[in-house]
């Protein structure tokens, strides 16, 4: 359900204005839902009496071992760097924004992966130091953090994919879709996705594990992630509203024909 009462629409850290019934939303549904709820639950006359978005991801309703505490952003000293301060203590600083809880519900759900990428940040760190300019590893790592989906397709699927071959990838092949599976990593792109637009693209990260398991995919990428394979930029770029069953506009074929989002391969 979308919350739009008007005294938490807006106001509860903009968390009242996820749609949970969105069809990429669904591994995090459920405990996104229910710590969400803690946050909006009290509004009396516009003052949020709920829990922070810190302390609602803490006492969130998981199976999962979550490796890392969410604390306040005022925690993290002056100067410190947010992924050294991470890898240091276990603690990750956060805001009440849409940003940061979403943030927090990767870390849940996802917690391997989010762990490794926080290694490799942190390794980077050390050898590099921080500078103006991240280097070609540490984009990498940003990107995928923040904007990185995960596909699980028969191989056709993905060959179209990384053609740019949008007729193919969505129209020809679609009943191939049945047997994929895109789940979304990134918490800037989720973030985005409360408020839709057909251009938002992910970046595309190939798992070849076959599996319905959030927890199975989150160890198999974790486990692949390594500093040379991020430094390729391993990804393929995927609007994600085109994806089958993702937005009821996509059901027509002309949803497709809009060049500014499905762009023809640079080459072409």
């Amino acid at each position: 359900a979308v919350y739009t009462d008007l005294k938490v629409h807006g106001v509860a850290h903009g968390l009242g204005s996820i749609d949970w019934e969105r069809a990429w939303l669904a591994p995090l549904a459920v405990t996104g839902e229910h710590a969400m709820q803690r946050v909006i639950k009290d509004v009396v006359g516009g003052v949020v009496k709920g829990a922070t978005v810190r302390d609602a991801l803490n006492t969130a309703n998981t199976p999962l071992r979550v490796p890392v505490r969410f604390v306040p952003q005022a925690d993290l000293p002056e100067g410190m760097a947010y992924e050294q301060y991470i890898f240091d203590t276990g603690r990750v600083p956060t805001r009440d924004n849409l940003h940061d809880f979403f943030n927090g519900l990767c870390w849940i759900h996802f917690p391997q992966t989010k762990k490794r990428l926080n290694q490799l940040q942190a390794a980077q760190i050390e050898a590099d130091g921080i500078g103006q300019v991240r280097g070609a590893v540490r984009d990498a790592l940003t990107v995928f953090d923040e904007n990185a989906a995960f596909l699980q397709a028969p191989q056709p699927l993905w060959d179209a994919l990384v053609a740019k071959d949008w007729p193919t990838l969505f129209i020809t092949l679609r009943p191939m879709w049945a047997q994929a599976r895109l789940v979304l990593f990134g918490h800037a792109l989720l973030e985005k996705l409360v408020s839709p637009r057909k251009p938002m693209t992910a970046h595309v990260y190939r798992a070849y594990v076959a599996t319905d398991s959030i927890a199975v995919l989150d160890a198999w990428v974790a486990a692949d992630l390594n500093v040379d394979k991020l430094a390729r930029k391993p990804f393929s770029h995927l609007p994600v509203l085109g994806v089958p069953g993702w937005w009821p506009a996509n059901e027509s074929p002309d949803f497709y024909d809009d060049s500014s989002v499905f762009r023809a391969p640079k080459n072409h």
